[in-house]
């Protein structure tokens, strides 16, 4: 079936295309008989405009764009909610873009479909953020710390989380403390990791080289390397740590699982603390002590900032949210 176009409705209606556009768009220069005949005119027809070219037309297309390299896992389950419902609420449209491919995010970026964008767990180089600057793309940043004129960031206060937490183990009476990571040079997970050795380092303590495994943010991934960890330590008859951290809850699942197989009980033999507070924490058992991240939180200053950037404003300040240790069941004293 053939696409109704203006031009169709203009002829039907028997009057010009610059008439049909300003009944359409509801300018007051239009007669009122003659503004219902074109509108029922368009409705008979079908029509239906082409909102995306308009909207280029007018500078603005009324779409934020939310580039990720994943999407898995509860975290963005809460996030994509939120940023959807605050989206909405201000107007605009979110579009979702999965993809680690680099050059296709900043073509994507750069084809003028976005009012502004939102960036999270992306390889974008120095010199792409330059280009988006130079371009005047308003960007905000979920996962590091950045700001220039046309780009800010919303991120956890992941270092002092991380200090929080090995403070919180310190103070139970534990030495031995092990750190579950998430991919290499993502900023929570390494943020979480020097706060972390900060405590330690404040009681002349360390991370050895071997207590620090790479979890992923995955439960699949944190379950293989604690088991791993734990069958090497036997053969190797090294001692476990009385405490892992977790960069993620999910991970902290997965640790779990991991030592129950292995005949350990949490938290009676080892301590396990993760970060973010999603949904099954408080529910799985034991229940997870954990950092609360505001992921609302962050999903509301994230559209606000975009939105006070896609409106004129420069060099808006980041945003810092502090967390909030929960205690619950999967930790205690030694």
């Amino acid at each position: 079936m053939t696409k109704v176009t203006i031009k169709d409705v203009a002829r039907e209606a028997g009057v010009s295309i610059s008439t049909v556009s300003k009944a359409l768009n509801d300018v007051n220069v239009v007669k009122p008989d003659t503004k219902k005949h074109i509108l029922e005119v368009a409705q008979r027809l079908e029509y239906s405009p082409n909102l995306i070219g308009q909207r280029l037309k007018s500078g603005s297309t009324q779409t934020i764009g939310f580039f990720t390299s994943s999407v898995t896992g509860p975290y963005f389950s809460l996030l994509m909610d939120a940023l959807a419902h605050f989206s909405e609420k201000s107007g605009y449209g979110l579009n979702v873009y999965i993809s680690s491919d680099r050059h296709q995010i900043m073509n994507t970026i750069r084809g003028n479909l976005f009012d502004g964008v939102l960036l999270f767990d992306l390889v974008i180089s120095d010199q792409d953020l330059e280009i988006l600057n130079s371009e005047k793309m308003p960007v905000v940043f979920l996962d590091r710390k950045y700001t220039s004129e046309y780009a800010t960031s919303v991120i956890f206060d992941s270092f002092q989380a991380g200090y929080d937490v090995g403070n919180y183990l310190l103070n139970l009476g534990h030495r031995k403390i092990a750190y579950i990571a998430g991919f290499e040079g993502v900023y929570d997970s390494e943020q979480r990791l020097a706060g972390l050795r900060k405590a330690l380092a404040e009681r002349s303590l360390a991370i050895p080289p071997s207590y620090l495994l790479q979890g992923l943010f995955e439960e699949e991934a944190a379950y293989n390397a604690v088991l791993s960890f734990i069958r090497s330590a036997r053969i190797q008859g090294t001692e476990i740590p009385t405490a892992f951290v977790a960069g993620n809850d999910i991970s902290a699942i997965g640790a779990m699982k991991a030592l129950k197989y292995e005949g350990y009980n949490v938290p009676e033999d080892v301590s396990v603390i993760g970060f973010d507070d999603i949904d099954i924490a408080e529910y799985f058992s034991p229940a997870l002590t954990t950092i609360r991240n505001p992921i609302a939180a962050q999903a509301r200053q994230s559209i606000n900032l975009l939105l006070q950037l896609i409106k004129g404003e420069r060099n808006v300040a980041a945003k810092v949210l502090p967390g909030e240790l929960i205690i619950r069941k999967s930790a205690r004293n030694i």
